[in-house]
């Protein structure tokens, strides 16, 4: 069943140009996000195979990002960001494939894999989401100019991103769970349209970042994972992270709230490009950063946007 709203006056989040440049920000800052935790990891001295210290960091994050988008939301509403009784169950769902479940598998999954090819694996997540909002919440309708839109999208992706020593090796502790919290993102995202049709979108991310943050740290410390190692850099990374995922977040959130999900989810192809162009030039993880393939990635991508945003008037 589609959702319709009642009041059909557009808001300044409708807007294509506003809509257009909110989710680009929001794809920066997550795409630096990947070589950031690469160094949160190098900084907090947490190997590879730590899961449990993986786990622990991430809930860090989350607890900081939920508690500073709490603050910031309250002190632009001018009161206190409390949740109705009738929200408990809507934040409880969120933390668990929004925060807990998507950031496990994508914190273990990036330690046993490199950024470029998290990048291009997390790319898929703007596939899932159409999907589900199309066939499991039956939130808008899947059309061929969607699906030939989102194939551009992703061919931009892997353009970006190839190169002749691409590792085409699978592991289900990498990838695999790389794939697994897209799956987590795209149910997310479906959620956030429904549920913030009649919810504070910023009282919605801070609580469920925080109660997901919070459940990951005592996941972590219960399977031994500890945080050592403190450095000043390693504290500064771990702020910036929770200031991604507060201010990302947010607006993500309120970009989802009021217009379809596939219209903002195309523009998540964007965050692998930032991914895998930040990772190569912090982490050295390929080498030329911006040329041809590069140009042309962003033009397939462009025209994957275009078309699905086109879809938008004719539905």
């Amino acid at each position: 069943m589609m959702i319709n709203r009642k009041d059909d006056r557009k808001t300044i989040w409708e807007n294509q140009i506003i809509v257009a440049l909110v989710a680009i920000v929001c794809c920066a800052l997550w795409g630096s996000a990947f070589p950031a935790i690469k160094f949160g990891y190098l900084w907090f001295d947490i190997p590879s195979d730590a899961y449990a210290t993986q786990i622990l960091f991430a809930g860090c994050r989350f607890t900081m990002a939920g508690i500073l988008t709490l603050v910031i939301g309250s002190l632009l509403s001018k009161k206190a960001l409390v949740p109705k009784r009738t929200s408990i169950k809507k934040i409880a769902v969120l933390s668990v494939f929004q925060t807990s479940m998507h950031y496990i598998c994508f914190y273990i999954g990036l330690a046993h894999t490199t950024g470029v090819k998290s990048s291009i694996l997390n790319g898929m997540n703007v596939f899932v989401a159409i999907l589900i909002a199309v066939f499991v919440f039956r939130l808008e309708k899947l059309t061929w100019v969607k699906v030939i839109g989102s194939i551009c999208g992703f061919l931009g992706i892997l353009i970006v991103n190839f190169d002749g020593n691409m590792d085409f090796q699978f592991r289900l502790d990498g990838e695999g769970l790389i794939i697994l919290s897209t799956t987590c993102y795209g149910i997310s995202s479906a959620l956030i349209r429904l549920y913030g049709k009649n919810e504070n979108s910023v009282m919605l991310s801070g609580y469920q970042f925080a109660l997901g943050g919070v459940c990951m740290v005592m996941i972590g410390y219960l399977l031994g994972g500890r945080l050592e190692t403190w450095t000043g850099n390693g504290v500064l990374i771990l702020l910036y992270l929770a200031l991604v995922s507060a201010v990302a977040y947010t607006l993500w959130a309120m970009l989802l709230r009021y217009n379809p999900v596939s219209k903002v989810t195309i523009y998540g192809f964007f965050n692998p490009v930032f991914g895998a162009s930040l990772s190569a030039l912090l982490l050295n993880e390929n080498g030329q950063i911006f040329g041809m393939k590069e140009i042309f990635a962003l033009v397939l991508i462009s025209v994957g946007i275009v078309m699905v945003q086109k879809m938008r008037g004719k539905e």
